[in-house]
């Protein structure tokens, strides 16, 4: 294989990808300390820059480039339409800093937002401001933190979190300052209510769960469980990561749930993660529409029209960030949601759980699928049975590279010994659902007669296995030349320069 230059050994002196204009104002110097003196940019050419991030872009996996079933996460396609209208000037070209009067256009956009999340999660109110979906859990369980504040309720210090919720709540409710008490699942996957009636009481804050659970299951005693919380003085926090399986057909507001977040990247189809903006929404019933975050928007009626002005909530928690820089978000998802409609929106639920029970239908003879009822969205089998030839989930994941497949979440929820979480999203085709498949009942195959292939994989990618544990535990960040730049040898500069000297000088 040929080495791959790096683009900081391609760098010299004097090298621009592009060379800016003089400038038509005054140049002002930076403040003290907002610069370092100097810093090592590589000084390299365009084409240079182009190849290289390019060359880095096919070394990662993309749901752009073939099928990514990665349970929890929704990996499912987005639009090109979002892109371009979050392209538009008026969209991408506004600060943070214009007056109110200069952004009515992209303020309206968040108001309707704002009202149609509500209108289709049932719930009274909505704040844009979170920038991710954790980053909405956290909005969530502080504003559970500063209700009973209020209401002078200081004894409830705990929050429950059922095993099969979202990875990340617990880790949330510590962030909080709550303690955090774990409820696990009966053996049809659902909240376990003989375990939760004796963990309630007086200390209790409220509940974080996810619905449908991780586990891909619609919890069957949801009402019972909200009751049973509510009459023990606690709020009920619902994780929308799993909210593309519920769209159009169940509102969690109705539930009784109190507060909720959305991952627009995963329901609504804004891009995911890359470093970027995300945006996790925060929706409440009525009663604590006044602990949301701020500023929000909000529309006052005059003789000339609607205007919009942003304002803080009475008993807001305070700001989550200082600006809406991921107004883009908003843009990409309320496209989507104005393409696809009520019935549109209904539609995607429908497809993405068809999607599912079709891939554990016909994997299931294949892979022990602990949960035999219908599942929503999402899936999970355990490789249990490979295991015992030596083959473990991580092994199945890695094989799944050969056929061009990102692999499905692996040991998450932790309930399910060697699990692998599928989900297939609405927008696969039926053909790439049975060629996952075929790659799945493949790897079965080869775990049971030819097990060497599958723990050793993968084998057709550009890096092979890594000690993913020990990077984690031994971070290296920060890249530092290695004076490798290639210089071309005495031999090969004579024959180019006596290649010159024979070209004819007209």
């Amino acid at each position: 294989m040929a080495v791959e230059p790096l683009i900081f050994d391609l760098a010299s002196p004097g090298r621009r990808a592009i060379r800016m204009p003089e400038p038509d104002v005054p140049e002002t110097a930076l403040p003290a300390g907002m610069a370092r003196e100097s810093l090592a940019w590589p000084e390299v050419s365009e084409i240079d820059v182009i190849r290289h991030f390019t060359r880095l872009s096919q070394k990662n996996h993309a749901i752009d480039i073939n099928f990514y079933p990665l349970g929890s996460c929704t990996m499912k396609y987005n639009p090109k339409v979002n892109e371009a209208v979050a392209r538009y000037p008026g969209f991408a070209g506004i600060h943070p800093y214009q007056p109110e009067a200069t952004v009515q256009g992209a303020m309206e956009l968040m108001s309707e937002l704002q009202a149609m999340l509500a209108e289709i999660s049932g719930f009274h109110a909505v704040t844009l401001q979170p920038a991710a979906g954790a980053h909405g859990e956290l909005t969530g369980v502080l504003i559970i933190r500063d209700f009973h504040a209020d209401r002078g309720d200081t004894a409830r210090n705990t929050i429950l979190v059922p095993d099969s919720a979202h990875g990340t709540n617990p880790a949330t409710a510590v962030m909080a300052g709550f303690k955090v008490e774990t409820v696990p699942s009966n053996s049809r996957g659902n909240v376990d209510i003989k375990a939760l009636r004796p963990m309630l009481g007086p200390h209790i804050a409220g509940l974080m769960i996810t619905n449908p659970n991780t586990l891909g299951l619609w919890d069957e005693g949801i009402d019972e469980v909200i009751g049973l919380v509510h009459e023990a003085g606690g709020l009920v926090y619902n994780d929308g990561a799993n909210f593309n399986a519920i769209l159009g057909i169940a509102r969690p507001g109705d539930l009784g749930i109190d507060v909720m977040h959305f991952n627009l990247h995963k329901t609504f189809s804004t891009p995911h993660g890359g470093g970027g903006p995300g945006s996790g929404p925060v929706g409440v019933r009525a009663g604590l529409e006044d602990y949301l975050p701020g500023p929000r928007v909000r529309t006052i009626a005059e003789d000339t029209g609607p205007r919009y002005e942003w304002f803080m909530p009475e008993r807001s928690i305070g700001r989550l960030h200082s600006f809406h820089g991921n107004f883009g978000m908003h843009v990409r998802a309320y496209t989507y949601i104005r393409m696809h409609g009520a019935a549109g929106l209904r539609r995607v639920s429908e497809d993405a759980v068809l999607a599912a029970n079709y891939l554990k239908s016909q994997l299931s003879d294949d892979y022990v699928v602990p949960y035999d009822r219908s599942c929503m969205h999402e899936f999970v089998a355990s490789a249990s049975r490979q295991k015992a030839n030596g083959v473990k989930a991580v092994d199945i994941a890695k094989r799944l590279l050969d056929f061009g497949i990102h692999p499905p979440t692996t040991y998450f929820p932790l309930v399910v010994p060697e699990c692998l979480m599928m989900e297939p999203t609405e927008t696969e085709s039926i053909e790439t659902l049975d060629s996952f498949v075929v790659a799945m009942k493949q790897i079965a195959r080869e775990s049971a007669e030819t097990p060497e292939i599958v723990r050793s994989a993968p084998h057709t990618t550009a890096f092979k296995r890594f000690d993913e544990a020990g990077a984690n535990r031994r971070l290296n960040l920060r890249w530092e030349p290695e004076h490798s730049q290639v210089v071309p040898s005495e031999s090969v500069i004579g024959e180019v320069e006596r290649i010159l000297e024979a070209v004819p000088a007209d």
